[in-house]
């Protein structure tokens, strides 16, 4: 598997935003009333991770260190703005449905978080292929859960209903319905055994610094290498304790042993 095919199935199936590592949460939740809405946001996140992970790749190595969160947080601010003048120039109806949630994808974790992760220290090419494939991951997420809302709630799907206005459940398009469907789509994966944030093993590649209060959305994944490195230390380390601490006993047994060879039973005399 080439490193670009493997960057795509990493976005969309291994280390999928929504599912999988649980990232972005805020437009997932906001803005899946509609399969179309999670779609439109899901393709605009998309076109700005792709971008901004390809500028951060191409600056990779003039962007200070000191300064790199600062740095990413105005590219990723100028390709928001440049997009969200398309969409308002464009399609003014999905502006007006995603709302304020487009200039909030300035600071969304999976673009920080895939900047600061992968984009920072690897080519352009690559980093543009993992873009592409979080970003298909992501708008995968989004649509899915906003077909099951928009199915459950409005009876239809991209618009077209199919369902009468009887069967409609309106708490599904309300806000606690998008809770409720992504509990249901967890359990489902969960019951499927299908990696997810929720059943993953501690040593995946979503094992979690324990730094929360500075992480950005992607340290969990930046982290994997020092906390692999970390237990492989403390398994080495008690193997060797192990080692001696057996090593010391048999030395002691063996002393012992000589010991009691050493001792000549005292004659009696007649």
């Amino acid at each position: 598997m080439s490193v670009y095919t493997e960057r795509l199935k990493n976005g969309i199936i291994t280390e999928n935003p929504t599912f999988v590592m649980m990232l972005g949460m805020c437009p997932t939740l906001a803005v899946t009333s509609s399969a179309m809405n999670g779609l439109g946001m899901g393709l605009t996140t998309t076109a700005v991770l792709v971008l901004s992970n390809i500028f951060i790749s191409l600056l990779r190595k003039v962007i200070p260190d000191k300064v790199r969160i600062p740095a990413f947080i105005v590219v990723v601010a100028s390709f928001v703005t440049i997009i969200q003048l398309l969409l308002q120039a464009f399609i003014p109806t999905l502006n007006d449905a995603l709302g304020v949630y487009i200039p909030l994808i300035v600071v969304n974790c999976i673009i920080l978080g895939r900047a600061e992760a992968y984009a920072s220290k690897n080519p352009v090419v690559a980093s543009a292929f993992d873009g592409i494939g979080m970003g298909l991951g992501f708008t995968f997420g989004l649509t899915c859960i906003g077909i099951c809302r928009e199915i459950l709630g409005a009876g239809a799907i991209f618009g077209k209903e199919f369902i009468p206005d009887d069967f409609h459940i309106t708490f599904f398009v309300l806000a606690p319905g998008a809770f409720l469907v992504l509990a249901f789509l967890t359990a489902v994966q969960n019951k499927l055994k299908l990696p997810s944030a929720t059943n993953v093993e501690t040593d995946a590649d979503i094992a979690c610094g324990g730094n929360c209060a500075a992480c950005i959305g992607g340290a969990c994944v930046a982290n994997k290498g020092i906390l692999e490195a970390e237990r492989a230390a403390a398994k080495a380390a008690k193997a060797q304790a192990a080692k001696e601490a057996a090593a010391k006993a048999k030395a002691a047994k063996e002393a012992k042993e000589a010991a009691k060879k050493d001792e000549k039973p005292e004659g009696k005399e007649d």
